[in-house]
């Protein structure tokens, strides 16, 4: 790889760092959202109740623990470090003026913190942690108000940190607002009685897209070497069989990726979103004042999660997409298939539509690990899963011509399962001692893969033994 690539692992701060109501902090959205089992599906309450356990409250105490944490990170060698902040954080609200200085001095903390060992921290300003007021309040992103409050929290940001963080990314995941049922952690949206949800989703996706335009023009005013990105989930699909409908039906399953992205990128709704907007017979017009902000606000690089990939095919008329199905891939306990060609795929298929530098800021596998009677955990299995997605991931940068920013891995450090609320789901190189219903000492435990990453990081990635 190229010698400034950026090697390192990714934390979102509702599944790390806890302390939920500490200094000040408001409420987010994740806050209300509790804790489930393997296949049960998370429930989201109105308000915290008392009794119910809610994973993000505690989570692994990355909120007092984080000088530990980013110790153990700095010795594997990391180059970046993607983390969250809290909006709730800096302003507990959302639609306060004067932000919480509890807060900003934390994530003053986190940031001297990584770069005392030049480790890049690499910000993503929403990630799944909109606040809770602006929901019950607003409506959320249904709203153009929101707008304003996101990018006078940008701003304040981006002007507290100027200096120490060059990298962001706006919004995360933010294509999963459509590909959601019920998109709650990526843009807040529940539907009411008598609500179109393809045209709530639309609305609030537009909003965002202003939302990201005007906070990169913002970064850029405040500090031309800003690099701002986008970041969506990116999961490829291959037609499930070689009938010419399902080469069709592959094609409809990415407009409700590329619709994000070309946005976001290209800085226009093109052809494939009007594409995407007559298909879910949702009438919408951008103002010609609001190209404008589209156009002048595109992100400087792709930033996304790959986990897996799916089936696309045509059924009875209809789009009909697998997760499961595929005979040639492994699967995980989770039953999500282990595809490591599906990320080269990823890389090139971004990579040809847009020609902007990409960055993989999610790729991980979540596995159950069992401490062995030697007191080490002996995760092979992820050793396995990552040596073939970094051999797949260098296939595309040496010999695809892929020009890649980096590689952070999800989470280098086991935390709380956004899709689950579980922390059996354990996806890091360090294992934290803690269970499902919360208990545990919050101990670190290095894993195996520990150190195989260390090594994988030591040689640039030439040594994936």
């Amino acid at each position: 790889m190229k010698e400034n690539f950026l090697w390192g692992g990714a934390l979102a701060a509702n599944q790390y760092e806890g302390a939920w109501n500490v200094d000040n902090k408001g409420e987010s959205i994740a806050d209300v959202v509790r804790g489930s089992k393997k296949g049960v599906p998370r429930i989201i309450d109105d308000e915290v109740k008392d009794g119910e356990y809610y994973p993000s409250h505690e989570a692994v105490d990355g909120y007092h623990h984080f000088k530990e944490d980013i110790a153990l990170l700095a010795e594997m060698g990391f180059k970046c470090v993607r983390f969250s902040i809290a909006w709730t954080r800096i302003f507990p609200n959302g639609d306060e003026n004067i932000p919480n200085e509890e807060g900003l001095k934390y994530y003053d903390r986190v940031i001297d913190e990584l770069r005392k060992y030049s480790i890049e921290p690499l910000v993503t300003l929403s990630h799944f942690e909109t606040p809770l007021n602006l929901v019950k309040k607003y409506g959320s992103w249904r709203s153009k108000k929101l707008i304003d409050f996101f990018v006078h929290y940008c701003d304040v940001v981006f002007k507290r940190y100027n200096g120490k963080v060059k990298y962001w990314l706006t919004f995360n995941e933010i294509n999963e607002t459509m590909n959601k049922e019920t998109p709650w952690l990526q843009a807040g949206l529940q539907f009411k009685p008598g609500e179109n949800p393809n045209e709530v989703k639309i609305i609030a996706s537009h909003n965002m897209f202003l939302a990201s335009a005007k906070a990169v023009i913002l970064g850029h005013q405040i500090n031309p070497t800003f690099k701002i990105g986008c970041m969506i989930q990116y999961t490829p699909a291959y037609a499930k069989t070689c009938s010419p409908e399902d080469a069709f039906a592959r094609r409809e399953y990415l407009l409700s990726n590329y619709y994000y992205t070309d946005v976001m990128v290209k800085g226009r709704y093109t052809n494939l979103c009007y594409t995407k907007l007559k298909r879910l017979n949702v009438n919408f017009e951008v103002p010609e004042d609001e190209k404008s902000i589209l156009e002048r606000g595109k992100t400087d690089f792709i930033a996304f999660s790959y986990y897996f990939t799916f089936l696309a095919s045509l059924k009875n008329g209809n789009l009909n997409i697998e997760h499961n199905g595929n005979p040639y891939v492994k699967k995980t306990q989770w039953d999500k298939p282990i595809d490591a060609m599906g990320l080269r795929i990823a890389l090139n298929e971004l990579y040809d539509r847009y020609e902007v530098p990409l960055f993989i800021v999610e790729n991980g596998i979540g596995a159950i690990d069992e401490i062995s009677v030697d007191g080490r955990i002996h995760d092979s299995y992820r050793i396995e899963y990552f040596r073939e997605h970094i051999h797949a991931m260098e296939e595309a940068v040496n010999n695809d011509f892929i020009d890649l920013m980096g590689y952070t891995t999800w989470g280098p450090i086991d935390i709380v399962s956004a899709g689950t609320g579980e922390m059996k789901k354990r996806y890091g190189f360090i294992y934290v001692d803690k269970d499902n219903e919360g208990n545990g000492t919050l101990k670190r435990i290095k894993k195996d893969s520990y150190y195989w990453y260390k090594k994988v990081i030591a040689s640039n990635g030439e040594d994936l033994n």
